[in-house]
């Protein structure tokens, strides 16, 4: 997809620095960047539904337009050759930003606190179930020489994570470390009986993955780790001496809106790095 990287826009100082990691992936990528802020109806509304604002008011428009200039400021110092347009948007948050995705190459959002404290509510977490495309996450703190961490954990959600993982690793110049989960919770994400996939499977399907990837991508070097026992921790652990851990996330599921499997949920809530969800 050529679409731009979107980037939610709120004026906060943490805000900032999600708005130069969305520069820098709009940089890697090679297209545009689209800085999106997200307004409720004002109490001043003209005829026909539209916002006084926008025909002259000036309430609220002078501070929307510095947010934006500002955050503007910061992405041109971040990635100086990036194409970058913006706008205000009516609407909540999350409806906004779920709409804007289906048309960009990634999302970009902020994780709404510290380490461990995501919401189900939040705007990633609504996000992560609800929206289009890859969705990155900014948490943690990343190490800007660390490798890319591919998370494995099933056949189904495997190309697509894996592709946009060298694609990654490539971008930045970084290593590549495939993480293979067994014996974790994840085995049974909705309920039900446990997935029909076994590890001998998934290790067919990840060889033939990972080799026809290494011939696109011959820049990047990939080590290959298996996790065991406690698999949760080990990838919390893993994620902290990375820049970036990519997990895939099964698209049919979205639509109906159920709980992301637990490995997404252990990436979401607790790495120590950007998270990017990718959809297959």
């Amino acid at each position: 997809m050529s679409g731009p990287v979107v980037v939610g826009v709120d004026g906060s100082r943490s805000n900032l620095t999600v708005v130069e990691v969305a520069a820098l992936e709009a940089e890697r990528l090679g297209v545009g960047l689209e800085l999106t802020q997200a307004v409720g109806w004002p109490s001043g509304a003209g005829r026909f539904g539209i916002p006084s604002w926008e025909v002259g008011g000036t309430g609220v428009r002078a501070p929307m337009n510095g947010v934006l200039a500002g955050a503007e400021r910061r992405a041109r110092d971040a990635a100086p050759s990036v194409r970058i347009s913006r706008g205000v948007l009516v609407g909540e948050p999350g409806t906004v930003l779920e709409r804007e995705s289906r048309t960009a190459s990634l999302t970009v959002v902020g994780s709404n606190g510290a380490r461990g404290t995501l919401r189900d509510d939040s705007l990633a977490g609504h996000l992560s179930a609800c929206g289009s495309g890859p969705l990155l996450v900014v948490r943690g703190r990343p190490n800007p020489v660390g490798p890319v961490l591919l998370v494995v954990h099933g056949t189904s959600t495997l190309r697509g994570a894996a592709e946009f993982a060298f694609a990654e690793a490539s971008a930045r110049g970084a290593d590549l470390v495939s993480v293979q989960l067994r014996n974790i919770s994840a085995a049974r994400p909705y309920g039900g009986s446990a997935p029909a996939d076994t590890g001998d499977e998934e290790d067919v399907v990840l060889a033939e993955a990972l080799s026809e990837l290494r011939e696109r991508y011959p820049d990047v070097t990939l080590r290959c780790r298996r996790l065991r026992g406690r698999s949760r921790r080990g990838l919390v652990e893993a994620s902290a001496d990375s820049q970036l851990l990519v997990v895939g996330v099964r698209d049919r599921f979205r639509f109906v809106r159920l709980p992301l499997d637990p490995v997404c949920q252990t990436a979401l809530h607790e790495a120590d790095c950007p998270v990017a969800l990718v959809r297959c």
